[in-house]
């Protein structure tokens, strides 16, 4: 396992879109979150330790969020020839197994990480009510067999700041995970 930092893709970046199948085959793409106040975008998967760390704490986040309309998404862009584990079929049962209530997607073609300069997983990015960004970076604190609990703080004042319509500091500190598995000869070039 080897830990990679998020790219810290710039602040105030339009949200790039995307059109993907979710774990039920239905194709969700950025104009479905549209009105939405806040549009939550975590690049994850199923097998990275990083995010099974944290995956209760964003289902949790998810649930406490949507009565105040914010959308979050998942994208799965892994290579699943090569990490099977990280197949559609497996999302659909990682869907259950976590509980997630937001669309869990396949980015197969690797565009949509290519498009949001998606390096690690997780990685978070929260876009405002006009869907661009005004955070990039960690859940919180916590870390696979740290002592720290898992409690989204870093996301949830981000969150708290763009749904008052205020600005988020801008020092953030970028996400830490496993890298996303590039297909062979699809690597990114940042």
């Amino acid at each position: 396992m080897v830990a990679v930092n998020s790219t810290m893709l710039p602040l105030g970046t339009k949200a790039p879109d995307f059109r993907l199948p979710d774990t039920g085959g239905k194709i969700v793409s950025l104009a479905d979150f549209k009105s939405a106040p806040a549009l939550l975008v975590v690049f994850m998967c199923n097998h990275c330790p990083y995010v099974k760390h944290i995956r209760a704490g964003l289902a949790q986040m998810a649930r406490d969020y949507k009565p105040r309309g914010v959308a979050v998404v998942g994208i799965n862009s892994n290579d699943v020839a090569n990490y099977p584990e990280d197949s559609p079929a497996k999302m659909a049962e990682e869907v259950q197994r976590a509980g997630y209530i937001f669309p869990y997607l396949y980015d197969e073609t690797q565009e949509a990480a290519k498009a949001y300069h998606a390096a690690c997983t997780p990685d978070i990015y929260l876009f405002d009510e006009d869907q661009r960004l005004a955070y990039r970076g960690q859940l919180d604190d916590s870390r696979p067999g740290s002592s720290i609990p898992v409690t989204g703080k870093d996301v949830r004042a981000a969150l708290e700041a763009v749904l008052a319509g205020k600005p988020v500091p801008p020092n953030q500190k970028p996400s830490i995970g496993c890298n996303i598995k590039w297909k062979p000869g699809n690597e990114p070039d940042y």
